[in-house]
């Protein structure tokens, strides 16, 4: 209540009114406040509407609170603002993505996924978000295999990527 109240006495005009509004949101939402918090996501992002920051953060939100259909159009507004995306945007491809995935859009979550390794082609948590869910879908499993391998590589001790090898060498017959 102390950090939402800090945020809410910084002026709306200030240079930091961006960053308390979404601070202040973050603040609530950790409070168990969500319904307050993205209430005022959204009046952010139509107070800063032209903020990469503000529609990621809504999305991010969003996400965290499985309303994975309303995440993914703050992601789309988010990307709409990008000029080109480049390597550094991979984390935001790969978030759409997964929200197009939880709201059973496979083709336009996969189109994300491959987009997200070409900006990074060696990102662990793409590889094995990917692989996985080949596996899930049974499909590609030579394709998910060479993922999740590469995932392991990357992350060795990553206990959920582990995992997720053992279950393509499960769902593929290779028990040994």
């Amino acid at each position: 209540e102390m950090a939402i109240a800090a945020y809410q006495a910084i002026p709306d005009d200030a240079p930091q009114a961006l960053t308390a509004w979404i601070g202040r949101a973050e603040a609530k939402r950790q409070a168990g406040r969500s319904d307050e918090a993205i209430a005022d996501m959204r009046a952010a992002a139509e107070r800063f509407p032209m903020a990469l920051e503000v529609h990621t953060s809504l999305g991010d939100m969003l996400r965290r609170e499985s309303r994975f259909e309303e995440a993914g159009a703050a992601y789309d507004k988010a990307l709409a603002l990008i000029d080109e995306i480049e390597p550094h945007h991979w984390g935001l491809v790969y978030q759409r993505g997964i929200t197009f995935e939880r709201s059973k859009q496979w083709g336009r979550a996969e189109a994300d996924f491959r987009k997200a390794l070409e900006l990074s082609p060696d990102q662990p948590s793409v590889l094995n978000y990917l692989g996985y869910s080949f596996v899930e879908r049974r499909e590609n499993f030579d394709e998910a295999l060479d993922m999740i391998k590469r995932a392991v590589g990357a992350r060795p001790y990553d206990g959920y990527i582990r995992d997720s090898l053992g279950w393509v060498y499960y769902r593929i017959g290779r028990y040994e």
